[in-house]
This record gives C-alpha cells, structure tokens and sequence, in this order.
C-alpha cells in the first residue's frame, strides 16, 4: 500500500470476482498525465475534478453505482485503467481498522471482512497499530488539517493513516508532524 502511494506502480489486490470498488458510486480520478487512460474513457463520462488544477477530471458511476467501463466480463478497459483504478487496495481499510460502511460502501464492506493480516514479526505488528494511531489522530484532528489534506471521507482517512503512519512508530507526533508528513 505504502509504495503504491508514493509512486503511481499498482498494487497486486487478490481481488478475485470481486467488484466492488468498481460497484460502490465511487469518482474516479484521472490526471491530465495519464493520456493512455483518458484515450479511452469517452469524454462525456468526464468532468473536471473541484478544487483541481485544469486537466484532472473524473469519472462518474452508473444509475446503478457502477463504473461506465464495467461490463459483464470485468473491466472494458483494465489494460489502460486509471491510476486510481491501478492502486485502489481495499485492505487500507483492514490496516487502519476503519469500517466502508461509515461511507455507504456495503460490497467494499464485504470484502474488507475477509482480509485478516498475519505479521513476520513485532516490527510488522506495530507498523501496522501505527496505522491505526494514525487513523485516529487524523480523525481527532480532522478540523486542525489544511483543506487540501483533511480526509472527507473514510476511505481518505485510511489512505492519509497509511501516508503517515511512519511518524507514530516512535512517538505522538504533534498535529504540525502530521501536516508535514501529509504534505509530503
């Protein structure tokens, strides 16, 4: 989770026949530098994405909450997915401890109930408490954070624990450290 966030690589989500990111009436986001993705979403899905610079766009869902690029037989257009598409890992929400139902997201829920991390070692276990410190922290704090960083939804907040889980191994860092590491 941490690389896939640090650089746009992908994560590898054992996601098997489930679809439920895909199912969930999320928005997703599409930077002006993916230019293999946005050739072959239609435009008409698009639309400029708020608070964004020009050129981030997103995308829509279905009546129904599904991805317009979802079909029958899986993604129409996996092989040139966005970046978005590519790193979205359900388990941040098992690593932070947080729960998709505090955003309506019932068939995100239900895969996030079946992952259950085993740790190599203490070292592993208490990185991942740190993400769930930092879950909390942030979520205290949420009112302290700049606009640009404050997680408005359950699932931002369990991307930024993961972005910052690092300053809680050692110590409670004060709202500032946060920031910075959100920041980064």
């Amino acid at each position: 989770m941490e690389a896939a966030l640090q650089r746009p690589v992908g994560t590898d989500v054992p996601c098997g026949a489930c679809v439920g990111c895909c199912s969930s009436s999320q928005f997703v986001h599409i930077g002006p530098d993916e230019t293999d993705a946005l050739a072959h979403i239609p435009g008409e899905l698009m639309f400029q994405a708020p608070r964004m610079d020009r050129g981030h766009v997103l995308m829509g869902y279905d009546e129904h909450g599904r991805c317009p690029m979802l079909r029958e037989s899986g993604c129409s257009i996996y092989e040139h997915r966005p970046r978005t598409c590519r790193t979205y890992d359900c388990r941040v929400f098992t690593a932070a401890e947080l729960d998709p139902l505090d955003d309506g997201k019932p068939l995100i829920a239900q895969r996030v109930e079946q992952w259950m991390f085993e740790f190599e070692d203490d070292e592993a276990a208490a990185l991942q408490q740190a993400v769930v410190a930092a879950a909390g922290f942030v979520r205290l704090h949420a009112d302290e954070l700049p606009a640009a960083v404050r997680p408005v939804t359950t699932t931002q907040l369990a991307v930024a624990a993961v972005r910052v889980h690092r300053v809680f191994v050692r110590s409670a860092p004060s709202v500032d450290e946060v920031i910075a590491a959100l920041e980064q």
